[in-house]
């Protein structure tokens, strides 16, 4: 007897299929565009690295680990290339620390949380100090995560970087997906992709407003920079001491001060450890062609986030 379609299949084909078939393309891509070196230090690819991350872990535990359903969890949201990565590997190094990354089967599916009840669970069941996890498909969603009864106490980094080097780094990995996402916003479908949940309706007009029919994908990750990242201040965030702001750009320009700073926020003991695989270096706008009026409106925004993190630091009392 023939087996029924998956209920995720399209054409008969399941959707886990796809799903993989879309991230091995993915991969391909970014080893062409970006070296194969680079890939295996994006995505960590090599086990003798994790391998040894595990291990130090475990004897953390063995040693000093808490007590189960004392851990804090922690959220790491924004738009995809835009540092987070970066920001995981050096956190990854305490051992007080779990990472659930965006392929974890016990809290994701195709880098979505899958519920409620697998992520308390998950929570709950650590011994580490700090749970932290990566659901950048569901920042749009992070306030209601914070405000979740049942993991109280719990932290959120909302990582941005500069649109103009962000848009280049997601057309070169992810191609034409931002602007496929800006389409089914314009034709009203915005709550069938997660890129369009939670977006305020002039948000959606903004999308409307622009040729998305004659746009170029660099555009429309510039574009769409500017609406994901506005969620911040849509959403509140501004308002609420347990959301941090971190600039990819500040990181890599004074990494030591910018991860203390982050560690700080989470709960986790600043080390240089945690940030010496960072190189210090100063960045600047690639020259990249895109919609002018796409970019102001994502500059306007980047100016906001850079002032709004300016006074926060200001009323902390740092430099």
């Amino acid at each position: 007897m023939a087996r029924a379609p998956h209920p995720d299949a399209r054409d008969g084909v399941p959707g886990a299929v796809r799903h993989a078939t879309r991230k091995v393309a993915r991969h391909v891509r970014w080893a062409r565009t970006e070296g194969l070196g680079r890939l295996v230090e994006e995505d960590r690819l090599d086990p003798r690295e994790r391998a040894a991350t595990a291990w130090r872990k475990a004897r953390w535990r063995a040693a000093s680990g808490g007590p189960r359903g004392a851990a804090r969890p922690v959220y790491v949201v924004g738009l995809q290339r835009s540092g987070t990565n970066m920001l995981l590997r050096g956190v990854d190094a305490a051992p007080e620390v779990q990472v659930l990354g965006e392929g974890d089967r016990r809290v994701m599916r195709r880098y979505r949380l899958s519920g409620e009840e697998p992520l308390v669970a998950a929570v709950r069941s650590s011994r580490h100090r700090v749970v932290l996890l990566k659901p950048l498909c569901d920042s749009q969603h992070v306030d209601r995560l914070l405000d979740c009864p049942r993991l109280p106490g719990g932290r959120a980094v909302w990582v941005y970087r500069e649109p103009l080097a962000r848009a280049r780094s997601e057309v070169a990995k992810f191609g034409a997906s931002n602007l496929l996402a800006l389409r089914a916003v314009a034709d009203g479908r915005g709550e069938e992709v997660w890129q369009g949940e939670r977006l305020p309706a002039a948000s959606v007009e903004l999308v409307r407003s622009f040729d998305l029919a004659a746009m170029t994908p660099a555009s429309a990750a510039v574009l769409l920079w500017a609406v994901r990242n506005r969620l911040v201040l849509d959403l509140g965030l501004d308002r609420r001491d347990d959301v941090a702001l971190v600039s990819y750009d500040a990181v890599v320009a004074d990494p030591a001060a910018e991860v203390a700073r982050l560690c700080r926020h989470v709960g986790v003991e600043p080390r240089p450890a945690l940030w010496e695989h960072v190189e210090p270096r100063a960045t600047h706008p690639p020259a990249l062609d895109v919609d002018p009026a796409a970019l102001a409106v994502a500059q306007e925004v980047h100016r906001q986030l850079e002032d709004l993190r300016d006074r926060r630091d200001q009323l902390a009392g740092r430099p």
